[in-house]
């Protein structure tokens, strides 16, 4: 396993120690041990990676270099990272506590996908042509009017990520953010702050100019002093919408701008002719391969009542089925919860469900053969009132709660009924009216019978309402990280 700097930070080019020497334990969730110590920033090493940050920006070469050498620079580091995927999936492993599948997949393999999809798209961005105009001169004659738009870095970034996807998320900013020119700071979620580290590494392996790509590590109020700095121009977070609004709040004084991807409460449709084992399926893989830590989990299952039960019977057995355990155990195929805290907030919030009246099908419980580590057994929930709080707050655990309808228009009506709008799932053999069903979703992407197989490179990703606004991913997701300039001429 692969272990960066203990007990440092990244800013400036060069591994710093903080001056108080705050440090704290990573814990494996699996297994509660400590993998390791990471340190925190305090107050002096949040205003040098500001000053570098700013002045490498300002000063620096970075942003002045061709895309070509920015891209140049920036496959080095991807390299770097691809060449010791052993020991870093490793390291996410142990670090987030994922099964094997998912680590290789989604924790690792897709952050590498995108980050050389995104610079493949950078090597072909050119200024835009606008229009030529002819434009009336007072002596009667004409001219002709044009010009270009041109893509310029917006300046100082902040990326924030969480805990779930840390590696993939990472790159995901920073990759996009760094070819555009601009110049990062990016503050891991403290959970899992080594899978930031490394693409410090990464970085000064590259042969990244100073101050160009900085990692601090801390909690809430090293994250204010980031959002609040008028010397940062634009902040990325990926999060709760509870604290995403908090940075909106914080980054509004300095009208900084903001890229919020944030929770999801996203539905699954199931029509009366939708593949009952496909759909169950999917579910199972939402809900379970990184115990339903995913802003984009299908948590409410709305199902037809004609095959409801059916569905109902088909996930519970795919659910018992499920083998739990230490992500160590390459058969293991759901790993715990990050914290405690999750745990029993998951927990808290399925008790108020059996209150409510929701009907417990499976789950419910801590596994009793997993004596350590944060786990929760995939949870089933049918019967379910889409006005409960189990079918409208964000549980970012296993747990998926059933929902009957009889109509098209009432599985549009409940899915759009939230304060959500991230992602969302149609299954059905027709496809033309799954297509117009996706159409009437208020939500930032909708799979259709399973959609691509894959998060794709290019799809931009992200949401509506308190899921947030912004797009990751695709063109869209390097144009987030510019401004555009304008430049007029005339011709003749």
């Amino acid at each position: 396993m692969h272990i960066p700097r203990e007990g440092q930070l990244y800013i400036n080019g060069a591994w710093v120690k903080p001056a108080g020497g705050a440090a704290e334990a990573v814990i494996n969730p699996a297994t509660e041990e400590i993998i390791g110590h990471a340190a925190l920033a305090g107050t002096g090493e949040i205003e040098s990676a500001i000053t570098t940050a700013r002045a490498a920006f300002d000063h620096g070469p970075w942003p002045r270099l061709s895309i070509e050498r920015r891209c140049a620079v920036l496959s080095r580091l991807v390299d770097w990272l691809e060449e010791r995927a052993e020991g870093l999936r490793a390291l996410i492993m142990a670090e987030t506590g994922s099964v094997q599948p998912f680590t290789r997949t989604m924790q690792f393999a897709t952050g590498l996908e995108h980050a050389r999809h995104y610079l493949e798209l950078a090597r072909r961005m050119v200024p835009q042509n606008l229009p030529l105009e002819p434009v009336a001169r007072p002596d009667g004659t004409t001219m002709m009017g044009g010009g270009v738009a041109l893509r310029d870095p917006v300046g100082v970034c902040l990326a924030i990520t969480p805990f779930n996807v840390p590696f993939t998320l990472n790159l995901g900013k920073a990759i996009p953010a760094l070819v555009m020119g601009n110049t990062l700071i990016l503050k891991p979620s403290p959970l899992t702050p080594f899978s930031a580290l490394v693409l410090a590494e990464a970085a000064e392996a590259a042969g990244l100019p100073g101050g160009v790509f900085n990692v601090v590590n801390g909690g809430l109020d090293a994250g204010e002093k980031l959002t609040t700095d008028p010397r940062v121009d634009l902040v990325t977070f990926t999060g709760s919408d509870r604290v995403g609004a908090l940075i909106q709040a914080q980054a509004a004084p300095t009208l900084k701008r903001c890229i919020m991807e944030l929770g999801g409460k996203s539905a699954m449709i199931v029509r009366a002719d939708g593949d009952i084992e496909a759909a169950a399926q999917n579910a199972l893989g939402s809900l379970t391969l990184h115990a339903g830590q995913a802003c984009a989990a299908m948590t409410r299952l709305v199902v037809h009542n004609s095959i409801r039960a059916a569905f109902v019977d088909r996930l519970t057995a795919l659910f018992r089925a499920t083998r739990i355990g230490d992500p160590a155990d390459p058969l293991s195929r759901m790993g715990p919860l990050i914290r405690a805290g999750a745990r029993d907030r998951v927990a808290s919030m399925v008790d108020a469900a059996v209150r409510d009246g929701a009907k417990l099908v499976t789950g419910g419980r801590i596994p009793e053969s997993c004596q350590r580590g944060f786990f929760y057994e995939p949870t089933l929930f049918d019967d379910v009132d889409n006005s409960w709080p189990i079918a409208r707050e964000e549980l970012f655990g296993p747990v998926g709660v059933v929902i009957g309808f009889d109509s098209d228009d009432d599985a549009i009506a409940i899915a759009n009924d939230s304060e959500f709008g991230l992602s969302g799932a149609v299954y059905s053999a027709d496809v033309g009216r799954a297509y117009a069903i996706a159409t009437q979703l208020r939500t930032g992407k909708v799979n259709l019978n399973g959609g691509s197989g894959k998060m794709s490179a290019n799809h931009p990703f992200g949401g509506i309402k308190r899921s947030g606004y912004g797009r990751e991913f695709g063109e869209i997701g390097l144009h987030e990280f510019t401004s555009v300039k304008t430049i007029s001429f005339h011709l003749g």
